[in-house]
């Protein structure tokens, strides 16, 4: 009899045997688990190990660990924010701020591999006198940007208010860089492109854009990008947090934008308008795709041939023509495909599922393209016409394979002889004389063809005997 393979957890050390459950610890396979492990276990080396696995098991108990954790993190926040509630009451004095003369050179490791959020240039030993906040870790070397740190990020009291608006602020100068939304004003351009913003912070960000540069990086993977907001949202993938929730469904997201959007489909609104025709959208991103139609703009293009399009997505599709890949594979099947959207299409074949319907009679379909084309019949719409002679027709592919009549244009090919053909169609039915297949069957005798209309005049047979 056959032994049952076996395989070692990395964490206990145990056998799993083949029949177990376990779990991959690779970036590629179980990346949420591998966080966990590496939140309370950071000195552990999974390189060691190939394909590191963990057992069922040590899965459970670094779920448990993790999430008890997250519990006493969540409890010492709440304490921290009930004692400080008094402290931030009162008036800002000297006794607030921490100062400490020390010397750069002589911070400890430990201290900077637990702060690592805290960005210190480290020159040359100095003696420098250093404002620490007693809230955070944050650090400088003059009183007076401390004392505004303390007053934007800890202290609730906004007395400068937005004339315009119910937006305030703790600072005169937060709010002066706010008017400028209301009056347009931008004072700071970027002397490569014509970008112009009015934050500081906001062409600062924009500069890396023409450097390539990204400073921002993530400690668990290969991310990196150009500011902390970016990162920060990057990092709900790896912890799965989602503090954004919707208050009429279920829904929840990583980020406010997306909430946004998302309480528009309840409300109905799509504030983004299209000035030349109807269109609007919940999204701005669907409003510029969509401007690119009036517009014949084709920002997208392909780096080997001439192809652009307007859409990413498309361009996306297009490369796999050159690289002949199809990463969309079937389960069930051995259909693959360029695209997500093309697999789904595909595996209705299997399920049999048809959401497309008529209303007008009973036809349904698994493709909207196809439904659209079947409107056409109850309507007697032939929206395609032929600029050379009088045809006309119902879908762009069958205008497509009639103009080939007029060029004489035959693009589908035989790899073995020198037919060619202008459908896809007529070289399949072709390349079954070179295999001898013969895949339509008639049901009342063995008689077997290439082509549907041959098994029409066969069975001509059968009702006339």
């Amino acid at each position: 009899m056959r032994e049952k393979s076996t395989k070692t957890c990395r964490i206990c050390s145990l056998e799993i045997v083949e029949t177990e459950q376990y779990y991959c610890l690779n970036i590629d396979n179980n990346l949420m688990l591998r966080f966990k492990l590496l939140d309370f276990l950071p000195k552990i080396d999974l390189s060691v190990t190939p394909n590191p696995i963990a057992c069922n098991r040590c899965m459970i108990a670094i779920e448990d660990i993790y999430e008890f954790k997250q519990l006493c993190i969540q409890t010492e926040t709440t304490v921290r924010n009930l004692r400080q509630e008094s402290v931030i009451k009162k008036e800002l004095r000297a006794d607030n701020i921490k100062v400490e003369i020390s010397n750069l050179q002589i911070i400890s490791n430990n201290y900077l591999e637990i702060n690592k959020d805290v960005h210190l240039c480290i020159e040359e030993p100095s003696k420098t006198e250093l404002y620490y906040c007693y809230k955070c870790n944050f650090s400088t070397n003059k009183k007076k940007n401390l004392k505004q740190h303390l007053q934007v990020q800890h202290t609730v009291r906004k007395s400068y208010n937005c004339n315009k608006c119910d937006y305030c602020c703790a600072t005169k100068s937060v709010l002066k860089m706010h008017m400028r939304k209301h009056t347009g004003q931008k004072p700071y351009k970027c002397n490569i492109c014509d970008y112009c913003s009015h934050n500081v912070y906001h062409l600062k960000r924009h500069m890396f854009k023409h450097t390539d540069e990204k400073p921002i990086k993530c400690n668990i993977c290969n991310y990196c990008c150009i500011a902390k907001s970016e990162l920060k949202r990057h990092m709900h993938k790896h912890t799965g947090k989602k503090p954004m929730k919707c208050n009429i469904c279920d829904y929840c997201c990583s980020t406010k934008s997306d909430l946004t959007t998302h309480i528009r489909k309840h409300t109905g609104e799509k504030p983004y308008k299209c000035n030349v025709c109807d269109y609007s959208s919940s999204k701005v991103q669907n409003l510029n795709r969509h401007l690119r139609k009036h517009t014949g703009e084709k920002p997208f293009k392909c780096n080997i041939c001439c192809y652009c399009s307007s859409y990413v997505n498309h361009l996306k599709r297009h490369m796999h023509t050159h690289t002949s890949k199809k990463p969309f594979n079937c389960n069930v099947c051995d259909y693959c495909c360029t695209t997500k959207w093309q697999l789904i299409v595909h595996l209705r074949k299997h399920t049999g599922e048809k959401p497309y319907k008529c209303n007008i009679c009973d036809y349904c379909s698994s493709q909207l393209q196809s439904l659209k084309t079947h409107m056409h019949k109850h309507t007697s719409e032939k929206p395609f016409k032929c600029n050379v002679c009088d045809y006309c027709c119902t879908t762009k592919s069958q205008l497509i394979v009639h103009m080939r009549k007029h060029t004489g244009e035959k693009p589908f090919r035989c790899n073995v002889c020198d037919y060619c053909c202008t459908t896809k169609s007529q070289l399949i039915v072709h390349m079954r004389k070179h295999t001898d297949e013969k895949p339509i069957k008639c049901n009342i005798c063995c008689y077997c063809c290439t082509t549907k209309s041959d098994l029409g005049r066969h069975m001509h047979m059968h009702i006339g005997e």
